[in-house]
């Protein structure tokens, strides 16, 4: 009988230890962000979800995508590549090697021109000269119409003209165009004067480049050639232009994200971004300097020196473990890098919207050091951090009787917290005086608040505290508390004995009276439970018997004669 016992014992062992090795740890997903994107451009997305850690895998129809980066429990961030196929895809994800609960259906839809920024792009729509032949040593006009084809308007644009064949008069060479919004051209004139260079040449060669800024002070430059053939060498040049297109890389940063959020002051975080070489030539030995920076070499002759990345903006963050220039190598026409930046946030910076000058310091095929400058924001936020305590050992608890629960909320931050409605809820008990309204709480302040709980059952009982408020972006948020207390078995008043009424009830003995006849109120009986419960005397108070009054007393027989009459 003891063998098959133990062999029972064994086998349910057995089978514990392998549902516990089967079944993983609970976690689903249950959204992605954004849930359509366009083809050709690599985009960071993120999928929501919990029960989520760093073993955590992201799949797309079932294959993997490449290093998934974990932010918290309930969010991944992964990049879909440019390549993926328009139409709909099931992105699912794993953990610990098992999936997951849930699925979400990524779109992804064909480009329509549009791209996920804006930017202003001016071009050349046509050119003209205001003789019919230009002869050496004598002065024309060149007359160009310039269109901002771009999303987004152009300001402060100007033209700087060069040539070995003829030179600038009267400006020198720099006309300012002005504000250029979009879909509009401008039309700006040059005068010349041809050189004696220009004899025996077909084609008379002008330089035109054209600096402009966007609305967020980001600058762009744009190199055109205009070539005039020459139909007579000896005697002037046709007035006829045709312009064309430049040769250069654009780089730009279509996605960017944080491993923290939020961003918080003294927050150390890695900031993640794809850059994309949007332009129609390689850019090589790219230099990407975080904060602002780049090199004034624009001849192509090297200097010493190299890149100064030393006089960008670090007020707010600051480069950590690396500094802040890294080489990228070359990047090709429509390639993709992706790059991350240790950072961290200065513990003195307020709550706001910071932007950040991301350059890019490259080479074009002829030599030349070309600079971009791109602009990123990063929120900082300043969220309140209280803690929830007793401000004081609470009285002890018992099932059925009120309790007071000495509440205490401590702001713990280093700035005032301005706090909404403190909520206190229970699954065991019901409360009383549950919610106040906190208020503006200075650093180091303390709220009190002293609710009543009337718990239903023994043992521990949780206490769920919610505090709302609202971050520094008008985003409504909720900080969550939990508080233990014990409840002890409540006592019952024991039932009166019949036979001890005094006479009353069927028995008519002669004992106490149990009740109010002991003169015993509900304190003292429960001062005697706590003396139980300490293992000291707990009997009731003794109470001395009624005197029964003469009419009350029973008379008592007198022997009767039992002898025989003589």
């Amino acid at each position: 009988m003891k063998f098959k016992r133990k062999y029972v014992i064994s086998i349910l062992l057995a089978l514990m230890l392998l549902t516990a090795w089967v079944i993983p740890v609970y976690a689903d997903m249950t959204s992605i962000s954004p849930s359509t994107i366009v083809s050709g451009v690599a985009t960071v997305i993120t999928v929501s979800g919990s029960g989520l850690d760093s073993t955590a895998r992201v799949f797309l129809d079932g294959v993997e995508l490449p290093g998934p980066v974990f932010s918290s429990p309930t969010e991944l961030k992964v990049t879909i590549p440019a390549d993926v196929a328009v139409g709909t895809h099931i992105i699912t994800v794993s953990v610990g090697g098992s999936p997951v609960t849930g699925s979400a259906v990524l779109n992804v839809s064909a480009p329509t021109g549009d791209v996920p920024f804006t930017r202003p792009q001016m071009i050349v729509t046509s050119t003209d000269v205001n003789v019919s032949r230009i002869s050496i040593g004598r002065q024309f006009a060149l007359t160009v119409k310039l269109k901002n084809a771009g999303s987004a308007a152009a300001y402060n644009a100007q033209a700087v003209f060069g040539s070995e064949d003829v030179v600038s008069t009267d400006t020198g060479g720099v006309i300012a165009v002005g504000n250029v919004p979009v879909d509009v051209t401008g039309t700006i004139e040059q005068t010349f004067i041809a050189y004696l260079s220009l004899y025996g040449k077909t084609v008379a060669v002008i330089d035109m480049t054209v600096t402009y800024y966007d609305e967020k002070g980001t600058s762009y430059s744009d190199k055109f050639t205009l070539s005039v053939p020459v139909s007579d060498a000896s005697a002037g040049i046709a007035a006829t232009a045709t312009p064309t297109g430049v040769k250069s890389g654009q780089l730009i940063i279509p996605s960017y994200g944080t491993t923290v959020d939020p961003l918080q002051p003294g927050s150390q975080f890695t900031l993640t971004m794809t850059v994309q070489n949007v332009g129609n030539a390689t850019a090589n030995h790219v230099t990407m300097i975080v904060g602002g920076g780049g090199s004034d070499n624009s001849g192509g002759t090297p200097q010493p020196g190299g890149v100064s990345g030393g006089s960008g903006e670090f007020t707010n963050f600051a480069p950590v473990g690396t500094s802040n220039v890294q080489t990228l190598g070359d990047l090709v026409a429509g390639g993709l890098a992706q790059v991350s930046q240790n950072l961290i946030v200065n513990v003195s910076t307020n709550p706001g919207a910071y932007p950040m000058k991301i350059s890019f310091s490259y080479v074009n095929d002829k030599g030349q050091t070309i600079n971009d400058e791109q602009v990123i924001t990063l929120l900082v936020y300043s969220l309140p951090f209280v803690e929830v305590n007793f401000y004081r050992v609470p009285d002890p608890f018992f099932v059925g009787q009120p309790g007071q629960l000495p509440i205490q909320l401590v702001n713990l931050g280093k700035r005032t917290a301005v706090l909404g409605n403190m909520t206190i809820t229970t699954q065991n008990g019901t409360l009383e005086n549950s919610t106040t309204l906190v208020g503006a709480l200075d650093a180091g302040g303390y709220f009190t608040l002293d609710s009543m709980l009337t718990p239903d059952s023994s043992g521990k009982v949780t206490l769920n505290v919610a505090i709302d408020y609202t971050d520094d972006f008008n985003k409504a948020r909720k900080i969550e508390k939990t508080l233990e207390v014990t409840v002890e078995e409540g006592f019952m008043e024991p039932t009166p004995d019949p036979s001890m009424q005094g006479g009353k009830g069927n028995g008519g003995g002669g004992g106490m009276e149990v009740g109010s006849a002991t003169g015993e109120t509900a304190l003292q009986k429960i001062w005697r439970f706590i003396l139980g419960l300490l293992g000291l005397d707990s009997a009731p108070p003794a109470v001395a018997p009624a005197i029964q009054s003469p009419e009350q007393q029973i008379p008592i027989p007198a022997p009767s004669g039992g002898g025989k009459g003589g």
